[in-house]
């Protein structure tokens, strides 16, 4: 190996200028020695290069993909890249932002021999970046540019190998629409960065590699921690117990994604495949999740040809479905791949629907609106633009805010109907940014509000809408770990996509067990409640929160899925359904031959999410981001039955409560507890006295 390259690293990066058109190449170190990858390195980026106040769209905004070390040497769940770029879509000012993208294209940066690819500048035509191990350049993308992300990767993959990854924008991130994406392998995509893409002509990226990832652990102690990480794994989201009774297992949850059981049928395979008996085996992981039956319900298990996923996981969450009447009546391919909520954000946009997974009509609806929104490249911010459409249309608004001539454009009767045809004039209204409608439900919540001049306050107290004031959408907050999941949905400048709360309380294990586990890892049994029977706030929960967004910013770093880690819990009975916190750092040694404690990645994870907060700070020219920042919504304090806080059966929350619960957090995390920012303490304490020295200079130390 030579001086630089390092055990899970390659020890060099890309960086594409794409004015220029200048490519170099950089070391991973010493610079991003205390950075790991991921996020982290992208952050350290942004606060050294880039000026916080640069717009999004500007040629100064960078875009930073980077992969961890474990990228590559096939860690289990290690098959997500970081895109790290100042979102357009955050508000009241655009801010640094991650999004994660799984699929191939970190393993693919790996193999092809680099650590990191930094993009800045902007290009004056349309170009694809063409990576083939040490063979990087810039090439013409005039012939796709204006095509859909399908056409896109059948065309780039004709002028690649097989084995290249493509990652592309489509129409909506070439019109610089704010909700737009980067879609990788057809359907893993990355939310927020398609417009920065299109703003600076760059296609997309494709990249073949053949080098080795080299790692440190011996073969055999590599395998044996491998197969360990696997005995943990569950279903998708770390449920460990199926959905439903079954002989096989001592506990089931209505919430569990395990919905694979005995007898249940790939339909659409051919031939047929039927889903064994041994669904503990460690073979048949890709038997346990069916999103299409989470999310379309059981009748979809007939179009189901098989499970797909990222590279180096078993567990394959991503179905791949054919449905040659809905092809033929609705003109989409026959074929849909996806996961997680875009399995049914069709129906979202018929409000008779919408809910339904046994309607006739929802299929359809949904299985259009999952190609349509792939292939425009529009992002639906985890289902906040499904809900600002729907309360638009619901409340009669776009009736009086809309030109007269755009409203009667619009076949609203197909609506009504739940007509899937419907989606192919309002999709590309977005992506094209066509009249008042498509321009503005193209941008994020924030700015659509502003624009037609509707006051914040009717959004974020309802709960159909479900909004926080940063435009990102309620998503795994109080509805799943009470105060907990209120106070990390403020922190960040877009949805967390932290999964480190969610995959605990919603594991399918009983809270007896639940709590027994807490008090084994946090100290407390009193950090965690059921669903739906809170209690009120203690520093236990908040304690629990600290090491949640350690978690989170830590799997960011290393590569890893937060759908799939972290491993606290595990299906096994034998040993008491308890996981392991501490196998990120065996993977982590066994990868890189650094022997870092746990806890000093959960450290490194911190020095990450102060490093962002610095920036936001700076970003928003505030030092008091408990005011302007960490806003929660009215919505948490309603309930429809009018039920009581802390009554059994609601999910609402005490005003007091969340104020004490930031009190709090900020408390374990060393923050000021008046603003909510990082003290010269805690910047010291990370390593981080260069940032404590600007802060400082700039007013925003408190």
């Amino acid at each position: 190996m030579t001086s630089n390259k390092r055990f899970g690293y390659t020890g060099q990066g890309l960086r594409v200028n794409l004015t220029t058109g200048q490519i170099t190449v950089e070391k991973t170190f010493p610079r991003f020695a205390d950075y790991i990858g991921g996020t982290s390195l992208g952050y350290k980026v942004f606060w050294d290069e880039v000026d916080p106040k640069t717009d999004p769209m500007d040629a100064a905004n960078k875009i930073v993909l980077a992969p961890g070390p474990l990228s590559g040497t096939g860690a289990v769940c290690s098959g997500r890249t970081a895109v790290t770029t100042i979102f357009p879509t955050a508000y009241p000012v655009p801010m640094l932002c991650s999004a994660h993208m799984g699929g191939d294209f970190a393993h693919k940066i790996k193999y092809a021999g680099w650590d990191f690819i930094i993009v800045e500048g902007a290009s004056a035509k349309p170009v694809y970046l063409y990576i083939q191990n040490e063979k990087v350049e810039l090439r013409d993308a005039s012939f796709i540019w204006g095509q859909g992300t399908r056409r896109s990767f059948t065309v780039l993959q004709q002028n690649a190998s097989t084995d290249a990854s493509i990652s592309v924008i489509g129409p909506a991130g070439e019109n610089k629409v704010p909700m737009s994406i980067l879609l990788s392998a057809k359907s893993h995509s990355a939310g927020g960065v398609g417009a920065v893409f299109g703003s600076k002509m760059l296609k997309g990226i494709v990249v073949e590699g053949n080098q080795a990832i080299h790692i440190h652990a011996k073969p055999e102690e590599w395998e044996a921690l491998c197969d360990r990480n696997r005995e943990l794994l569950g279903a998708v989201t770390q449920t460990v117990v199926p959905k439903f009774p079954n002989p096989l297992f001592e506990y089931h949850s209505p919430w569990s994604r395990w919905s694979g059981m005995p007898g249940r049928v790939w339909g659409a395979a051919n031939p047929p495949v039927t889903l064994t008996a041994d669904m503990r085996s460690l073979n048949r992981i890709a038997y346990r999740t069916c999103a299409a039956d989470h999310y379309l319900g059981q009748a979809a298990w007939h179009y189901v040809v098989r499970n797909n996923g990222c590279y180096s996981c078993p567990i394959r969450c991503y179905s791949v479905m054919r449905d040659e009447e809905t092809a033929a009546k609705y003109k989409v391919d026959a074929v849909t791949e996806q996961t997680c909520m875009a399995l049914y954000f069709g129906r979202r946009f018929f409000p008779k629907i919408a809910n339904s997974k046994t309607d006739p009509r929802s299929r359809p609806a949904s299985i259009v609106g999952i190609q349509l929104l792939d292939d425009l490249g529009i992002w639906c911010n985890y289902g906040q633009l499904h809900r600002d459409w729907t309360k638009f249309y619901k409340d009669g608004i776009w009736q009086k805010v809309l030109p007269e001539d755009e409203y009667k454009s619009i076949n609203w009767q197909q609506i009504e109907d739940c007509d899937p045809m419907f989606l192919h004039d309002l999709l590309p209204r977005i992506a094209y940014r066509k009249g008042e409608l498509g321009r503005w439900l193209g941008e994020s919540t924030g700015y659509l509000l502003k624009h037609f001049g509707i006051d914040e306050s009717v959004w974020t107290k309802d709960k159909s809408t479900a909004y926080w004031s940063l435009s990102h959408p309620k998503h795994h907050a109080n509805e799943d770990d009470g105060q907990a999941g209120c106070i990390l949905n403020c922190l960040y400048n877009r949805d967390p996509m932290c999964h480190g709360g969610v995959n605990f309380t919603r594991s399918g294990l009983p809270i007896d067990l639940q709590k027994q586990i807490a008090a084994k890892f946090w100290g407390s049994g009193d950090s965690v409640d059921a669903i739906g029977n809170y209690t009120p706030t203690n520093i236990h929960k908040m304690r629990r929160l600290r090491w949640i967004v350690a978690r989170k910013e830590l799997h960011d770093m290393l590569g890893l899925c937060s759908w799939s880690a972290p491993w606290y819990t595990s299906p096994n009975k034998e040993d008491g359904y308890i996981g392991d916190v501490e196998i990120e750092s065996k993977i982590y040694k066994a990868v890189t031959g650094i022997s870092a404690t746990q806890d000093e990645l959960d450290n490194a994870g911190l020095r990450a999410f102060v490093l962002e907060r610095a920036y936001t700070m700076r970003q928003m020219g505030t030092v008091n981001l408990r005011k302007d920042h960490d806003k929660y919504p009215e919505w948490l304090f309603e309930d429809a039955k009018g039920k009581e806080p802390f009554t059994k059966g609601t999910i609402r929350m005490d005003r007091a409560d969340i104020e004490k619960s930031f009190d709090l957090f900020y408390e374990v995390m060393g923050f000021d507890i008046k603003t909510g920012a990082p003290t010269q303490k805690v910047y010291e304490t990370f390593g981080l006295k260069d940032v404590a020295a600007t802060m400082k200079k700039e007013g925003l130390m408190p």
